[in-house]
C-alpha cells in the first residue's frame, strides 16, 4: 500500500511539473472588466502576448470575452490551440446534476468547443438557481451570485460530490483540467482524500501583503500548482482606507534599484516563488508592462528581473496576512469563514 500511495503522489507531482510548463505564467484577469471594454482590452492583451485568459459567469462579461475571443480567431491574432481558456463553477451550480448544464452555459457563452481548466470557484454551495438559460447568452439578472448574505448558502452538498461532476466533465472531453479556487490547506487536503483526478491548480488571492507560504507549501507538496489572483492587490475592489500594494516604500525601494515598476517586481517575486498570476488590467500600457517581467531567450522565456535572497526576505517581511476578498463578511447570516 505505501508503494502505491508513492507511485500516486510521484504521479501528481509530475503532473504538475507538467502543468507548469503548459500554463502561461502571467495570465489576463477578466474581473471587473466593463462588458463595453471588453473588446478592446482582449483584443489588446492578446495582441501583447497575453494566452491565458481567465474568466468566470460571475463576472458576468463571458458572452463579451467568447466574441472577443472568436474576432481574435478569425482575424488571426490567436489559434484557439494556443489560448489557454479558464473559467468557473458558480456556487449556486454545485449540486451533481448541474455541473455539466453549467459548464454548457459557459461554452455558449465563450464560443468554444472546451476550456483548458475548470475551476470550483468557491468550496461554499449555494441554493440553485434555475433553470440555466441555454437559449441565449450571457446573464440577464446577477442572481448566481446572490449569497442572500449567507442565507442562500447550501449546507448538504458535498465538495466531494461536485468534484466527482467535475472529474466527469474531463472524461467526457469538455474539458482539458480542473482544479479549485479559494481553497485552504485543510479542504484541500480533505478533496484530495478521494479524487481521482488530482486538482490541477488552486487560485487564491495571494500578494506580498497575503502571502499564502504554508497553502503554497503544501500546494508544492501534493503536486497542485498554486495561481495567484490579484497579485498587485485589488485597486478596484478595495475599499478607500484599504493599504495599497504599488505604494510600499520597500516595493518601491527594490523596482527602483532594477529600474522597473512596483507591479513589475511584484509579479517577479510572484514567479520566483514558483507560482503563476492572474492579473486583471484593461489597459493596453499595463498590459504590455506585466509582460515585460519575461524577456525571451531563445525559444525560452526567462525572468527580466530576478531578485535576490535578500530582496525576497525583504518582501517576505512584508506579509500581513491581508485579505482584500473576506467572504465571511459577504455572509453575516451564517457564520462561516472559508479561510481558518
Amino acid at each position: 500500500m505505501a508503494s502505491a500511495a508513492a507511485a500516486l503522489a510521484g504521479s501528481t507531482l509530475a503532473r504538475n511539473k507538467a502543468a507548469c510548463s503548459v500554463i502561461p505564467r502571467i495570465g489576463l484577469g477578466t474581473l471587473m472588466i466593463q462588458p463595453d471594454v471588453v473588446p478592446d482590452a482582449i483584443a489588446s492583451a492578446i495582441a501583447a502576448g497575453y494566452r491565458r485568459i481567465d474568466c468566470a459567469p460571475v463576472y458576468f462579461n463571458e458572452d463579451k470575452v467568447g466574441d472577443a475571443i472568436q474576432t481574435a480567431l478569425k482575424n488571426g491574432s490567436a489559434k484557439r490551440q494556443d489560448l489557454f481558456l479558464v473559467s468557473k463553477l458558480p456556487s449556486c451550480f454545485h449540486r451533481k446534476e448541474h455541473v455539466e448544464m453549467a459548464l454548457k452555459k459557459t461554452l455558449l457563452d465563450l464560443r468554444v468547443d472546451y476550456l483548458d481548466l475548470y475551476l470550483i470557484h468557491w468550496p461554499q454551495a449555494f441554493t440553485p438557481v434555475l433553470p440555466i438559460p441555454m437559449d441565449k447568452r450571457g446573464w440577464e439578472t446577477e442572481d448566481i451570485d446572490d449569497s442572500g448574505d449567507g442565507k442562500n448558502i447550501d449546507t448538504t452538498v458535498s465538495i466531494h460530490e461536485t468534484w466527482a461532476a467535475m472529474e466527469e466533465l474531463v472524461d467526457k472531453g469538455m474539458v482539458k483540467s480542473i482544479g479549485v479556487s479559494n481553497f485552504p490547506v485543510s479542504l484541500l487536503h480533505e478533496l484530495m482524500t478521494r479524487a481521482k483526478i488530482p486538482p490541477m491548480v488552486n487560485q487564491v488571492e495571494a500578494h506580498p501583503y497575503l502571502q499564502q507560504t504554508k497553502l503554497l507549501k503544501y500546494c508544492q507538496a501534493r503536486g497542485v500548482h498554486f495561481q495567484a489572483y490579484s497579485p498587485l492587490g485589488t485597486a478596484d475592489y478595495k475599499e478607500d482606507h484599504e493599504p495599497v500594494i504599488l505604494n510600499d516604500t520597500v516595493l518601491k525601494t527594490i523596482a527602483e534599484k532594477h529600474n522597473v515598476s512596483v507591479a513589475q517586481i511584484c509579479l517577479a517575486w510572484a514567479i520566483q516563488r514558483g507560482t503563476s498570476v492572474v492579473v486583471k488590467s484593461s489597459s493596453k500600457a499595463h498590459q504590455e508592462e506585466n509582460l515585460k517581467v519575461f524577456r525571451q531567450q531563445g525559444e525560452e522565456e526567462e525572468l527580466a528581473v530576478t531578485l535576490s535572497d535578500e530582496e525576497m526576505e525583504q518582501i517576505a517581511g512584508l506579509e500581513r496576512g491581508y485579505r482584500y476578498f473576506r467572504p465571511e463578511e459577504w455572509w453575516p447570516q451564517l457564520e462561516m469563514a472559508v479561510f481558518d
